[in-house]
């Protein structure tokens, strides 16, 4: 059985150990809105493997020398292309069912 990738697990000292960074690094990344972990009942920060990719996502941008405002705009922009990408599968498995109702109507 898989998990959820977005399902909360790692507490902030976890997640800082899986993406080699210190958890005040994540704290700052979360006040300039570059990732939003989810809180418990508590307020503690509870990170998902999501969470851990886009951390990640983020290292190799800003190794590459990006400074944050760029890692900012270049996550937006994959954001906004993986929307767009859906949007056109989407499209296509209608224009695609479209096609097959028609092509069965002139059929009969």
């Amino acid at each position: 059985m898989r998990r959820d990738s977005s399902e909360p697990l790692y507490v902030i000292s976890v997640a800082a150990k899986l993406v080699d960074m210190h958890p005040q690094t994540l704290r700052m990344y979360e006040r300039l809105g570059l990732l939003k972990p989810a809180r418990t009942d508590n307020n503690i920060r509870l990170y998902s493997d999501e969470d851990i990719d886009r951390l990640r996502q983020v290292q190799r941008l800003t190794s590459l020398g990006l400074n944050l405002a760029g890692v900012e705009m270049v996550l937006d922009l994959l954001k906004r292309m993986e929307v767009m990408r859906r949007d056109l599968e989407e499209e296509i498995a209608r224009g695609r069912e479209e096609m097959e109702r028609e092509i069965r109507r002139l059929r009969r």
